[in-house]
């Protein structure tokens, strides 16, 4: 099997940092705390989206009618990546693209679904009244906005990326394997251009709920993700992040500059009893065949035990090396922590303030992996 280089031409993000490189580096650069929404969602903060021109990656009032938030972020992303890596006037390479998506479990209703279930506590026949809401209150067009593998094809609509397509579900690890399955392909030489990526919208009540249940979130003010006391946590973040990869040959025939190379992709999955994190990183970092990183972009999550473990952990892999939080950044953004860590860990090296980056994504409640990002034509 042929190992070629797989390398990234093209970045496309929005967060509550903005939009495009230039904002998420000057962001990274300074370290200012991101921007948070203590109000709308208290006790619970996130980072919301910064405002967007929705027209400029979507043009069709139409199409951006029919998404969600979280679909329209990813689209919009999207088209930024394809915009950078100088391909989204060329129909014919993206007709042939891959494309992998990291993905959560869509958008609910959860006006409609409050609704109901209010109904039913007054309803004479609860299940008549159940089945009547379920077919006039969820329109298709309302229930088909909650499935994953919707961006996906809101992209193959909107930007014409109409090669294979496949989305992953799980969290963190979804973002890590999406990454890992796109950079093994190219450099088993199984296709020559992929999209990869995924989105987040953290505006929602729905979701608060869900990890405020599994004791996740942080509150009720931000912190930064390495000093939050007590049993700390994470606080949401919407954006989105996606990379063009390529092989170095495709790229070099096209004429496309490279950002970076995308050296390895590791996961693992732990049942997080203590020291686990500790062991899983010390393995994945050998597997990735990290060396001495001088930057880290860690995807840490702020809840206790695992995100001391990571420090703990980084402070020996990686001795002397600036470790970033992206938490501290985009606030905490699930499916996306890994292919948002791996775009800024390439703007690192492309501007050459690091020879070699690690990007950790551990998530909240399993799943680890550990990114390699080299310069271009390294031979490492």
């Amino acid at each position: 099997m042929s190992t070629r280089e797989v390398v990234i031409t093209g970045l496309g993000l929005v967060s509550g940092a903005g939009e495009g490189v230039a904002a998420h580096r000057a962001a990274l650069e300074a370290g200012r705390p991101p921007r948070t929404d203590a109000e709308t969602f208290a006790p619970w903060p996130v980072h919301p989206v910064a405002p967007l021109s929705l027209d400029g990656q979507i043009p069709k009032k139409a199409d951006q009618r029919q998404m969600e938030p979280w679909q329209r972020l990813g689209v919009y992303a999207a088209g930024l990546a394809l915009d950078a890596a100088g391909l989204k006037g060329d129909a014919a390479r993206k007709g042939a693209m891959h494309l992998i998506v990291a993905a959560g479990g869509g958008e609910r209703d959860y006006a409609v679904d409050g609704q109901i279930l209010t109904g039913l506590r007054a309803a004479d026949d609860p299940g008549a009244f159940l089945n009547e809401r379920l077919q006039n209150d969820l329109r298709p067009t309302l229930f088909l906005a909650q499935l994953s593998n919707l961006l996906a094809g809101n992209i193959a609509i909107v930007h014409g990326v109409t090669g294979a397509s496949r989305t992953f579900m799980g969290e963190e690890s979804s973002g890590v394997d999406a990454l890992r399955i796109a950079q093994a392909r190219i450099a088993a030489g199984q296709v020559e251009c992929m999209l990869v990526g995924g989105s987040y919208n953290a505006e929602r009540a729905d979701v608060l709920l869900v990890h405020e249940m599994g004791g996740f979130l942080q509150r009720p003010d931000y912190a930064p993700v390495f000093r939050r006391e007590g049993n700390g946590g994470f606080i949401l973040g919407s954006g989105a992040a996606f990379l063009v990869l390529e092989s170095a040959a495709h790229a070099a025939a096209r004429g496309a500059a490279p950002l970076a190379r995308l050296a390895a992709v590791a996961s693992d999955r732990t049942r997080r009893a203590p020291g686990s994190v500790t062991a899983s990183l010390a393995g994945l970092w050998r597997q990735a065949g990290l060396e001495a990183p001088d930057a880290v972009i860690s995807g840490a999550t702020g809840c206790a035990g695992i995100t001391g473990e990571e420090a703990a952990s980084l402070a020996t892999l990686a001795p002397g090396a600036r470790v970033s939080a992206l938490g501290d950044l985009t606030g905490h953004t699930l499916e996306v922590t890994a292919p948002f860590g791996a775009a800024l860990a390439a703007l690192l090296v492309a501007e050459g303030a690091a020879r070699e980056v690690a990007v950790t994504a551990v998530g909240h409640r399993r799943g680890e992996g550990v990114i390699r990002i080299l310069p271009a034509g390294s031979s490492a």
